[in-house]
This record gives C-alpha cells, structure tokens and sequence, in this order.
C-alpha cells in the first residue's frame, strides 16, 4: 500500500507540484519592474509635452496629477492634494516644478473646480482685467507666465485625475480655437497613459 502512495506522490503529484511552481515563478518573472515601467512612462509623457512646447511654441508645458497627501487630524479622512509630475522648460523660462508639490486643493479650489466642470481654462493675457484668471493672477506674476492654457485629465471612466498647463513667458499669446481642440485630445490622450500606468 504504502509502494502505491509513494509512486502515486513521484509520478502524479511530483510533476503537478513541480508546474504549479513553475507557473508561479514564471509568473512573477513576467511582472514589470516598477522601476523600469516608471520611466518608460515618464519618458513618453515628457517627450509628449516636448513636443507640444515645439509645436505651440510655449515656453512650459507641465502636468500635475491628484494625490492622497496624508490624513486630517482627527478624522484620518485623506487630504487631496496635487503635484506637478512633469515638466518641460524652454531655456531662459522659469521651472514651476519643485515650488508644486504637495498642494492641497483648496489653495487652487477656484481653477481645479472650474476645470473639473468646463474641461479647459484659457488666460491669452493675465494682464487683461476683462478676463477671468480663476485665482491665478498671483501665481503667474511670481513665475512669470504672462498666457496660460489649462485642459483637465480624466481617465477612461471619466474621472479627473489632473490637468496639463501650457504656458507663455516670453510673450502674451492667444490659441485658436482648433489649437485648443487639439489640446484638449492630446489632454485626453495623456490621461489615457497615465491610468494604464496606474493601474499596472
């Protein structure tokens, strides 16, 4: 009898074992490093807002995406904020980056509301007080964007997972309305990509 199981754990339950570990371990080998996936991402998102600064002639494209950034005391109920996870500069602009990173929302809650409704800002001159600027005068003077265009990121679904800016420095500057179209796919575009990478 004990002949019988013995045979019947190498020659059945052996092979078994032994491609159910296999399977698990080519599984696993299969996975992504996150690392590299990163930065693939990265690469084509910032070679994307390149050539989106070439062809508009801007002087900063940028994008920031919403994040948790940690709980209010004593409810633990998460804090939305935001970070500017790319960026493109021409030279002799300023970089916007590292002065947006952890902002909560509701230092920006006039213009990220807006876009959340409307899909899209447009500010051809900051210093036209006959346009809305949405509460980004200030901001603008301090880093000298004379003209900026704002599309909000959405995923598949719908949801609003940040916005992509496309500033002007040098020189105020107004889009025609099929610039803005074209914006605006390439916005939906982008949030395409950056869903498939948070959710790999």
């Amino acid at each position: 009898m004990s002949a019988i199981i013995v045979a019947f754990i190498t020659g059945v339950l052996g092979p078994v074992l032994i491609m159910v570990v296999k399977y698990f371990i080519d599984k696993k080998s299969k996975k992504k490093d996150m690392i590299a996936d990163a930065c693939e991402v990265s690469n084509a998102v910032v070679l994307k807002l390149d050539e989106i600064k070439e062809e508009y002639s801007a002087d900063r494209v940028w994008i920031a995406q919403f994040h948790n950034g940690g709980h209010f005391y004593p409810t633990g109920k998460s804090i939305a904020k935001f970070s500017v996870f790319y960026e493109t500069v021409e030279a002799g602009a300023s970089s916007i980056q590292s002065n947006l990173q952890n902002i909560p929302v509701n230092l920006f809650s006039k213009s990220i509301n807006y876009l959340l409704k409307d899909e899209m800002i447009r500010i051809a001159d900051f210093k036209d007080e006959t346009l809305a600027t949405y509460g980004l005068k200030y901001f603008a003077e301090d880093n000298g964007t004379k003209s900026q265009y704002l599309f909000s990121i959405r995923s598949l679904d719908g949801k609003f997972i940040g916005f992509m800016s496309v500033d002007y420095t040098k020189k105020k500057t107004k889009l025609t309305d099929q610039d803005i179209v074209d914006l605006e796919i390439v916005a939906g575009t982008l949030g395409g990509v950056l869903m498939n990478h948070l959710t790999r």
